[in-house]
């Protein structure tokens, strides 16, 4: 494979280990168009050569069959599995009950940053200020592998530009990486729901987690229960001029 993308067996046998060497983002596409790498293969191949894939155009929609099943098996608990960019690429019954109905949403737009800096409904939902900073800790926490990426950067200055809290945030650059934390969401259906957040990576999709909510007392499992009778929360999403929901 590496003679068809003109690069030396030894240099190709380094990089697939993961040492320090000199590759230009050039050689790196080659490589990549020569062996047809799919999307994660891809955005694998430039994470080990520590490049950034300023060809990557933002989210991957597809979500493996398997991982779907899985989501939606975890219900009546809410679930989703996220991107490295906090892009929301499946969910269930009960997270859509929770946090809204993510399919009412341009596929552009399903992104947990973008929503809970832009959206009133998702702030509202969020009891603890502190969920805030530490959303916005483990982004810059993920940034690093993904520096000059047009996706990341766009995403960073609309939401600077935006959000005032984000942009306050963001100067702070504080790092975070991941714990299960007990989150309490204030619902306007059920009241106060408290619940353990796990957060776990995905092998099948690099730098892709599915997060998953159990209850954390009685109460909130009582919550749940009343939140798959209700069904998917239908926001009004306040999207900017010329974009439109899909009802």
């Amino acid at each position: 494979m590496a003679q068809l993308s003109a690069v030396g067996v030894t240099w190709y046998t380094w990089l697939e280990q993961g040492r320090p060497i000199n590759v230009s983002a050039q050689v790196l596409e080659s490589v990549a168009r020569t062996l047809r790498l799919d999307p994660s293969e891809r955005a694998h191949l430039f994470t080990l050569a520590g490049v950034p894939d300023l060809a990557a155009s933002g989210p991957v929609e597809i979500c493996e069959p398997a991982v779907r099943q899985l989501v939606e098996a975890l219900d009546p608990y809410p679930a989703s599995v996220v991107g490295p960019r906090y892009d929301i690429l499946a969910w269930n019954r009960a997270e859509a009950a929770l946090k809204g109905d993510y399919s009412t949403l341009p596929e552009g737009r399903r992104n947990t940053m973008w929503l809970v800096f832009t959206q009133p409904a998702w702030r509202d939902l969020l009891v603890d200020q502190d969920d805030l900073a530490y959303l916005v800790a483990r982004f810059r926490g993920a940034m690093p592998e993904h520096l000059g990426e047009p996706a990341w950067i766009e995403l960073v200055e609309e939401l600077c530009s935006t959000s005032a809290r984000f942009a306050e945030l963001w100067e702070r650059h504080d790092v975070a990486g991941a714990t299960s934390r007990v989150k309490r969401f204030l619902h306007p259906e059920v009241g106060l729901v408290r619940l353990v957040t796990t957060s776990m990576l995905l092998s099948e999709r690099p730098g892709a987690r599915l997060i998953a909510c159990t209850p954390a007392d009685p109460e909130a499992r009582a919550a749940l229960t009343r939140l798959a009778e209700l069904g998917p929360w239908r926001i009004d999403w306040a999207l900017p001029d010329g974009e439109r929901g899909i009802s």
